[in-house]
């Protein structure tokens, strides 16, 4: 009788593709990850997983080599990760059809990840959102960020990650990210197209959800502007009941609106002057950090449950427990070479921190982005008070502590 096999197209560098392929294993499943470049991710050669090298953006391709794969194995399901586009989860969606598998519906996934149709199609199920232009030129963004009102934000009309997003809140932060994104530093996928967008002000929440059910609402810290790159998370979010059900009856219209239904999403929102905002739907699961969140506080394993509803089975939803777990990134300071980091394995050893994990390692060169590339590690802690949890994350993240030294000049 043939193995059962998870396919995987491409995998996760922060903990994310590692979850699930041991998450596939425990559910007596066979992960093989398809990948453009398979070296990439190092936790497949290191763990025995098997990887294969495909063209992930050829569907031909793919398709061909699914098929190859199912004189071999019987093929349960295939699931994918974001690399350094949301749309490889539409093409995950194209072969779940064309092999009659269940999967996200690809057209549904192809809109959401365009954000400038996303807003039309939220603002024309009147949900609420920043008010939004787009623009293909830097005239364009000018007239646009005049019309909403400084500031805005400046974001790609596609990608992941916070790549390219930056607060501009004078005319020369404009004019300096406008170049920055149309000038060639920025790479594109498709034509250049910007996103000037009203900066709603408020706490950040995020709604971790399945299928149509809400799992929890999180909320986000970030750090200093005009970036946005999230230093902390914590779930649940301390709400009000009024302020739960408000947040989750717009990402219910959110869902409505796009299409979507099917798997996991996660719905950023702020809460602004007039209520729950949203700033971003995305049609996946979000990043390892969140989802072990919900794990710790909840007892939900959203890997294992996703990966049940991809090859067909039934999954369980039902919350096990009720503690409050949140997550701090370690983020570089400073661009330079990282001279040392350490501290860690005194913080993993403190009552209530169940991981500590660095992303990388000493003698690395870091440039920051101004996005998620900006992190070097993180910090989980749970415990059954939101106060506890925050005295037992800061007292590891105190314990932790790097070096980073300055490039060498030229000459030198």
């Amino acid at each position: 009788m043939a193995k059962r096999a998870l396919i995987l197209l491409e995998g996760n560098t922060h903990g994310t593709g590692v979850l699930y392929a041991q998450a596939a294993q425990r559910l007596g499943l066979t992960p093989i990850t398809l990948s453009a470049d398979p070296a990439r991710y190092d936790y497949l050669a290191a763990d025995g997983f098997e990887a294969i090298r495909v063209d992930t953006d050829n569907l031909d391709a793919l398709i061909d080599e699914c098929s190859q794969l199912r004189a071999i194995y019987d093929v349960a399901g295939i699931t994918g990760f974001p690399r350094d586009d949301e749309l490889l989860y539409a093409v995950v969606g194209k072969l779940c059809q064309h092999f009659d598998l269940p999967g996200p519906n690809p057209e549904s996934i192809e809109r959401c990840c365009d954000k400038f149709v996303q807003r039309q199609l939220l603002a024309h199920m009147g949900v609420p959102i920043p008010a939004y232009r787009v623009a293909e030129n830097a005239r364009e963004v000018e007239s646009s960020a005049a019309e909403i009102g400084l500031p805005v934000v400046l974001k790609p009309a596609s990608g992941s990650g916070s790549v390219g997003v930056r607060l501009c809140r004078d005319v020369d932060e404009l004019t300096e990210h406008t170049a920055y994104l149309l000038g060639g530093k920025h790479i594109w996928r498709s034509s250049p197209r910007i996103l000037v967008e009203e900066f709603a002000q408020g706490p950040h929440y995020t709604a971790q959800i399945m299928g149509n059910e809400i799992i929890g609402i999180s909320t986000s810290e970030f750090g200093p502007p005009p970036h946005f790159v999230y230093h902390q998370f914590t779930f649940p979010a301390m709400l009000t009941d009024d302020e739960h059900e408000r947040i989750a009856d717009v990402s219910q219209n959110s869902l409505r609106a796009l299409g979507l239904g099917w798997g996991p999403t996660n719905i950023e929102l702020r809460w602004t002057k007039l209520g729950p905002m949203v700033i971003e739907v995305n049609p996946r699961l979000a990043g390892a950090p969140d989802s072990r969140l919900v794990q710790l506080a909840y007892g939900v394993d959203l890997i294992t449950e996703h990966i049940k509803l991809v090859i067909g089975d039934e999954w369980n939803l039902r919350r096990k427990r009720s503690q409050t777990a949140a997550t701090r990134m370690l983020v570089a300071d400073r661009d330079g070479i990282l001279a040392w980091i350490d501290g860690d394995c005194q913080a993993a050893a403190i009552s209530g921190v169940t991981e500590v994990k660095l992303y990388v390692e000493a003698k690395t060169s870091l440039v920051r982005k101004g996005d998620y590339r900006d992190r070097i590690g993180h910090v989980i802690a749970a415990s059954p008070s939101l106060a506890q949890t925050e005295a037992i994350l800061q007292r590891a993240v105190n314990l932790i502590d790097w070096s980073i030294t300055p490039f060498p000049s030229i000459g030198d």
